[in-house]
């Protein structure tokens, strides 16, 4: 009898680990191993190791706290930062969210044949890296050389100088990233444009929608979801955007166009201060925390709903 016990308390564990291992969120995590100890390889420890630099004084000698922090608050120059990455951002993803859904919507109307044509196009200024295109949009804002002052002068207007007033500088980067980013919500709304079944669009003709009720009623609230998820990924990314700002103005003029990351250069790698720069940098997260609680918030919310 004590045999018979043991040998069935041995196997049941066993059975159960096997049992265990062959549940698909089990397969779906070791799978998926290799990639969390990456991204906890590559971005945790360098984000740990952001926040123990902050915590530094200039020299990386001595503990300061929030010492960095409590400098860069009494800095007119840093809250001149924190204003123009919240307008650079915002305004950005907004004007990509609209392009990117007006673009789609063209796209998704083309008959299948030329579709395929017209996103490889489209993607295109979304697939060249960043600091080339910024090389080649710095051509056509070069305050001697510009295209489009050469094209406003064939009309008898005068030139305009593209990154040499703070004005027309915001307006060069901003421009730029839209150039960029565009294409990026085209093909994520063309994705979700295909989703949505045409019997929908159907029944609401037949109960004589007109096209904007179709877009409102319809659409709209069928690529919710798709237009959040996007709308926050590339707010993360708009908000740490350098390679546009350092290339084409790199900052200037009189520190006007700075954001997070061209500043965080500017103090942590040309002036030296390193945990000051981390300070900087850091002070993105709230940011972005505050931003993916509340979108990602909303999309939990729905599809619990749903």
């Amino acid at each position: 009898m004590s045999q018979t016990a043991q040998a069935s308390s041995v196997a049941v564990p066993r059975r159960t680990m096997r049992q265990w291992l062959k549940r698909p969120s089990t397969i779906a995590f070791l799978m998926t191993l290799p990639l969390i100890l990456l991204i906890g390889l590559l971005v945790l420890y360098p984000a740990g190791y952001a926040i123990h630099l902050a915590t530094l004084n200039k020299g990386m000698t001595r503990f300061v706290g929030f010492g960095n922090f409590e400098f860069l608050f009494g800095r007119e120059t840093f809250w001149m930062v924190v204003k123009q990455s919240c307008i650079f951002a915002i305004t950005a993803v907004v004007f990509k969210a609209i392009i990117g859904f007006v673009v789609a919507h063209f796209v998704h109307n083309i008959p299948s044949k030329g579709q395929r044509k017209w996103r490889g196009m489209l993607l295109v200024p979304w697939v060249i890296p960043p600091a080339m295109s910024t090389l080649a949009w710095l051509w056509l804002f070069d305050p001697s050389y510009s295209a489009f002052n050469w094209v406003l002068a064939q009309f008898g207007a005068d030139p305009v100088p593209w990154t040499g007033d703070a004005y027309w500088a915001r307006f060069s980067v901003i421009l730029v990233n839209i150039w960029i980013g565009s294409p990026f919500f085209m093909i994520m709304y063309l994705a979700a444009l295909k989703s949505v079944p045409d019997q929908l669009y159907e029944a609401a003709l037949i109960d004589g929608a007109n096209w904007w009720q179709r877009i409102w009623y319809i659409t709209l609230p069928m690529m919710r979801n798709i237009i959040a998820i996007t709308a926050l990924f590339s707010l993360i990314v708009t908000f740490a955007n350098f390679d546009i700002v350092r290339i084409l103005t790199a900052g200037g003029p009189l520190d006007l166009t700075h954001v997070f990351a061209t500043w965080s250069f500017l103090v942590g790698i040309e002036s030296g201060d390193i945990p000051l720069g981390a300070s900087v940098s850091l002070f993105m997260m709230p940011f972005l925390a505050i931003a993916a609680v509340i979108i990602l918030r909303d999309v939990v919310k729905r599809g619990s709903q749903a």
